[in-house]
């Protein structure tokens, strides 16, 4: 879906690089009344900045694929510190905004959809990463499933959430944990009015 609604360009620094991305001026051509169909991945979630900042830390190159990426300002920052990036998501729209936001700042990157419950063959990848893609229980299987389909052996994940997530966050990390050793970390995240906290994961798969 390619829309005429009017964009704002933000500027990120990741790591003392500038970020340019795009996202949408108004919320309102997206909704329809409904909750289930809240745009979330109109919003640039603390979460993937703090992602943003990890992955560049990442030595290059690495094949990364983001999933659920919304603005995909991880995976656009990703490209930019030298990786070979894959951004998902499953609407159209924020896959629109993803494009746009790599040819204005020059990158390189593959974007396509993909939907957890019937995904397509998009190769494998040395790391997965996400920001705010656990947020249902119905989900948890499903995405285990992409992980196991998308991840190289011996590959890792990284996924960053708000601490406040913890309801729906801690139950999936004890599922993961019976295939993947989990390392986690709390990194804060300070704006101008107030400080963020953010939960960074690391799933490793076991016997690796």
């Amino acid at each position: 879906m390619k829309g005429d609604w009017p964009l704002v360009q933000e500027n990120i620094q990741i790591r003392g690089r500038n970020l340019v991305f795009f996202r949408p001026e108004s919320l309102d051509p997206f909704l329809t009344g409904d909750n289930n169909s809240f745009p979330f991945w109109a919003r640039l979630w603390e979460a993937a900045i703090v992602l943003a900042d990890f992955v560049a830390t990442l030595k290059p190159p690495r094949k990364i694929l983001e999933i659920g990426a919304g603005l995909g300002v991880p995976g656009l920052a990703a490209a930019a510190f030298g990786h070979e990036v894959t951004l998902t998501d499953y609407e159209d729209v924020p896959l629109d905004l993803i494009r746009r936001s790599a040819r204005l700042n020059g990158l390189e990157v593959r974007v396509s959809r993909l939907d957890w419950l019937n995904p397509e063959d998009l190769g494998e990848f040395e790391v997965i990463i996400g920001a705010e893609v656990v947020y249902a229980g119905r989900l948890f299987q499903p995405l285990l499933d992409i992980f196991r389909r998308y991840l190289l052996p011996g590959g890792e994940i990284y996924l960053a959430h708000d601490r406040e997530r913890a309801r729906v966050l801690v139950p999936f990390i004890q599922r993961a944990e019976h295939e993947y050793e989990v390392a986690t970390s709390l990194r804060r995240l300070r704006t101008s009015d107030e400080t963020h906290e953010v939960v960074l994961h690391r799933l490793r798969p076991k016997g690796f």
